[in-house]
């Protein structure tokens, strides 16, 4: 046992219901280092895992997707059908992961229901969500199957040149895998689903969760699965592509803007914050709107911007932020998202959000 670990035991034996974060906290490290600490002490008989409490608050249930994505540069002009020296890099991604992984450093308990292949790349994004603390135990394993991979070609400027996504394994989160998570996601604050599972899986969750569900279209391609349920999401985060698809309405100044969010209102959805690039967001309710600019940044990579944005308005409801608040905390999470060159920014916390939302 390590001086941090019997430290870290000490205060356990002090109070059985200390959280993650507060352990982390007095130790002055990350809540995922704590995580680690606390594993090892279990693996090593000194916590039994029924005897240590760390969920004490309300928890929400991210369902989607998790990747591996590989990218290739090339140095120079790609030439086809040869090889062409460049880097290679490989990274944690996928819609559902990634907000899971902004929640998890906002502080919040969060469950992830994905399923995975029996594969290496399953692995190394087990390992880091255990890191992280997000509980992935109801997730399911295929047999056989391939986690989902993005692989990407870019030229010598960074421009995609070509790319191959295999995503098959998503079909196997059927209503029936759903159905035998109920207890899990009823028991749920809130539940957050990403369009990348079967639109009968989606349809499943709004029939049958009696709690607030929010929605990430992803894409314009694989909105339209929530075209059938949006009367019984609570939350919608679309782009302008995808508010423009939803509501049929094209959005070109001020005016259609509201008339887009007056139409996907009026399906019987509580909230949207349609996200509007450069200009912020249009967050409305059934009790008004807000137009929130961006938060001023150093913009060095915007790949996770929208994924941070999600998991803060996920955080801002646990929170019960009003719905300015909730879009200035949008705004904030995008902000610190793209100061930092990874898809998720390690440096993302409550506190940090916090502080952004009041700058």
């Amino acid at each position: 046992m390590t001086q941090r670990e019997r430290q870290i035991l000490k205060w356990i034996e002090e109070n059985p219901l200390i959280s993650q974060q507060e352990l982390a906290e007095k130790a002055g490290i990350t809540r995922s280092s704590a995580a680690v600490h606390i594993s090892n002490l279990m693996k090593q008989g000194h916590i039994a895992g029924k005897g240590y409490i760390v969920r004490t608050a309300p928890y929400a249930v991210v369902v989607g997707g998790v990747n591996l994505d590989i990218g290739g540069r090339s140095f120079g002009k790609l030439v086809p059908a040869d090889s062409n020296p460049g880097q290679v890099r490989t990274s944690l991604g996928g819609v559902g992961r990634n907000i899971a992984h902004n929640m998890a450093l906002l502080g919040m308990d969060v469950r992830l229901l994905t399923a995975f292949g029996d594969d290496m790349n399953a692995q190394r994004i087990a390992a880091s969500c255990g890191e992280l603390g997000i509980d992935i135990s109801q997730c399911l394993t295929v047999p056989g199957g391939a986690t989902s991979t993005y692989l990407f070609i870019a030229d010598q400027r960074g421009d995609m040149a070509l790319a191959v996504s295999d995503m098959e394994i998503y079909e196997h989160m059927t209503p029936a895998f759903l159905a035998g998570r109920s207890r899990l996601l009823q028991n749920a604050q809130l539940v957050v689903v990403d369009t990348n599972i079967p639109a009968q899986s989606i349809a499943w969750l709004a029939d049958n969760l009696h709690l607030p569900i929010f929605a990430d279209p992803v894409s314009t391609a694989k909105a339209e699965k929530l075209r059938p349920v949006l009367g019984k999401l609570h939350t919608l985060k679309p782009n302008r592509m995808e508010a423009e698809l939803l509501s049929g309405v094209t959005i070109t100044d001020e005016a259609s803007l509201n008339r887009a969010a007056d139409v996907l209102l009026d399906t019987g959805l509580r909230r949207v914050f349609i996200s509007l690039g450069g200009e912020g967001v249009l967050a409305a309710d059934h009790n008004g709107r807000v137009h929130v600019p961006c938060c001023p940044g150093q913009m060095v990579n915007t790949t996770g911007c929208g994924d941070a944005s999600m998991a803060a308005i996920a955080w801002a409801y646990l929170e019960g932020t009003d719905l300015a608040g909730t879009a200035k905390a949008s705004m904030a999470a995008g902000a610190i998202a793209m100061e930092s060159a990874e898809t998720i920014n390690p440096a993302m916390s409550a506190r940090l959000l916090r502080d952004r939302m009041e700058a």
